[in-house]
């Protein structure tokens, strides 16, 4: 029972590597040692029985937190810490209905995520390369792989804020630089302790932030009426094209591409019988109750920064902060230029300001909320690029040579930066590396929603109608979104030659993004569009590597 469109998938992987098909009625369950990627972490978290509790256990509950909470930190990395307190101090509370839809909506695609490496047993990168030809691999490989190094740089450039911000300057940027490579060494061993030390680990950092940035809530107490009126009602009253881009911005800053390859490979940390419909339902729906927890705690803090410099920073002036930064002698009054024009922060100006206005102590626990904001994603971000590299190339590089890879690449601009340059062009530089993460969103988004929607390879767990066009609009709306957010920075730009630039590459982009689609929409159900090779990609396959069948025959569930 051999399907020639996988025969064609597995000449690719060398032959050690090839999935070992057993399809016969003797043998229904996977078997573990033909997977041909086992999962990064070696410990699998086993869940526990709860006959008393049918519906709904807490006990299970525990047993699958963790993934969602590691996913959740993409949320919290100091792109996103800038860009919600420039949405305060731009817009006041007025935008914080788009962090609140622009959250729900990546809750919603990280379900997608989250389901196929729960069904499949493989996660995005790995099925990218069973499903897409080679050429097409390569492409999505190097894309996702920009996406993971802009993001790395961001947690670098934030961690290294940190550090030069605790110290009051004697660390210098490009100190702080250095450090973050050996700081990561450091806590990327945690693993050895075992999987759930190391996302207690996590958790703790995730509640760093949520005290830091609480306190600084609590110590500006910002407007309660219009936080939550400004949460609940789209509204922009007064709004003009800078506060139109920073919302944009923070749809870009929110849905992260290289999330949706992390979280597809965080959740077979658990041990699921796959051959039992049961637990696969049950894991899908725990998987969702976890991570919609863990961003409810990843939103409240961002909520808690946005209301912060809303509130206390909202139509403020660069001379009214500079005089307030002068009457307090603060070393740093010299950020800010004595003239009218509305302020603009970033991390660095952020926890400047809350010096000046709120003491010393706010400036330091900002740092410390901004440090603990650095380190957790730039871990995710390394495990996202072993899962990425192991599924796309079937590369088993050891840790070390990952990170070292990985850093290096976005460590070697962002020091040259911190040597030759400013603060000012460090976290000016997130601006760019907003816009290169923007632009590889739909190098996550729509393979995901391609292989959920394909019944040949989620069988019964496949995406319903309703889900499909849902995810659909979804996708096209934030791919939209991104868009128009790269447009506007490249327009800004007011050079010919990186007009000329930018319109060769937005060919090459847009044909290949139109490749991509056009599998897409073959899988949500437009057959017409069938035609070539299309059959070769393994969209009408049937997925006898997952052994998905045989769940039909199974007449009671397997033992664990």
């Amino acid at each position: 029972m051999s399907d020639p469109n996988y025969q064609q998938l597995d000449e690719d992987l060398p032959g050690e590597r090839r999935p070992k098909h057993n399809v016969s009625d003797d043998s229904p369950e996977p078997m573990v040692e033909a997977e041909p990627f086992t999962t990064y972490f070696d410990e699998k978290i086993p869940i526990p029985e709860d006959e008393t509790h049918s519906w709904f256990s807490f006990r299970k509950l525990w047993a699958f937190t963790g993934p969602g909470f590691l996913m959740s930190i993409a949320y919290l990395d100091p792109g996103n810490i800038e860009s919600d307190l420039q949405s305060g101090s731009v817009a006041g509370f007025k935008l914080l209905w788009v962090l609140l839809t622009a959250t729900i909506i990546g809750l919603l695609l990280q379900r997608l995520a989250a389901r196929l490496g729960v069904v499949t047993g493989l996660h995005l990168a790995e099925m990218c390369n069973r499903q897409y030809p080679k050429v097409p691999r390569i492409i999505l490989w190097l894309m996702v792989e920009l996406a993971i190094i802009g993001s790395d740089m961001q947690e670098v450039i934030g961690s290294a804020i940190a550090l030069n911000l605790l110290s009051a300057g004697v660390i210098p940027l490009w100190g702080g630089v250095l450090i973050t490579i050996i700081d990561t060494f450091f806590f990327l061993f945690l693993d050895k302790y075992g999987l759930r030390k190391l996302e207690a680990f996590f958790g703790f950092l995730i509640t760093i932030m949520a005290v830091t940035f609480g306190y600084e809530y609590v110590r500006v107490s910002p407007n309660q009426g219009e936080l939550l009126k400004g949460m609940f009602f789209p509204y922009c009253k007064g709004c003009g094209s800078p506060q139109l881009e920073q919302a944009v911005g923070i749809v870009g800053a929110v849905i992260m591409p290289h999330n949706m390859y992390l979280h597809s490979a965080l959740v077979k940390s658990r041990d699921i019988n796959r051959s039992n419909k049961k637990e696969i339902r049950e894991a899908n729906k725990y998987y969702f109750i976890e991570s919609s927890i863990a961003l409810f705690i990843s939103f409240l803090i961002n909520v808690f920064v946005v209301a912060v410099f809303a509130e206390a920073f909202y139509g403020k002036t660069n001379q009214e902060v500079f005089y307030e930064c002068l009457n307090t002698s603060s070393p740093q009054s010299d950020l800010f230029p004595n003239n009218t024009d509305p302020l603009k922060v970033d991390i660095f100006k952020g926890g400047v300001v809350l010096g000046c206005f709120f003491g010393a102590p706010a400036l330091y626990i900002w740092a410390v909320g901004i440090l603990a904001a650095g380190q957790s994603s730039t871990m995710t971000g390394t495990y996202s690029g072993q899962f990425v590299m192991e599924g796309f190339l079937n590369l088993k590089w050891s840790r070390f040579a990952r990170v070292f890879l990985t850093r290096s690449i976005a460590i070697t601009p962002t020091l040259l930066v911190a040597i030759f340059q400013d603060v000012e062009h460090l976290t000016g530089m997130n601006d760019f590396l907003n816009v290169l993460q923007s632009l590889q969103l739909p190098f996550a988004l729509i393979p995901v929603l391609t292989f959920t929607s394909l019944p040949s390879v989620m069988s019964e767990f496949a995406n319903g109608l309703g889900w499909k066009i849902a995810g659909g609009i979804l996708i096209l709306i934030v791919c939209s979104i991104n868009i128009y957010f790269v447009v506007v920075y490249v327009s800004a730009l007011g050079h010919i030659a990186y007009y000329v630039g930018a319109a060769v590459l937005s060919v090459a982009y847009l044909c290949f993004v139109a490749y991509l689609t056009w599998l897409c929409l073959v899988a949500l159900g437009l057959s017409f569009l069938q035609c070539g090779r299309t059959y070769n990609l393994g969209l009408t396959g049937c997925p006898e590597l997952f052994l998905l069948h045989n769940m039909e025959n199974e007449n009671s569930a397997s033992p664990r």
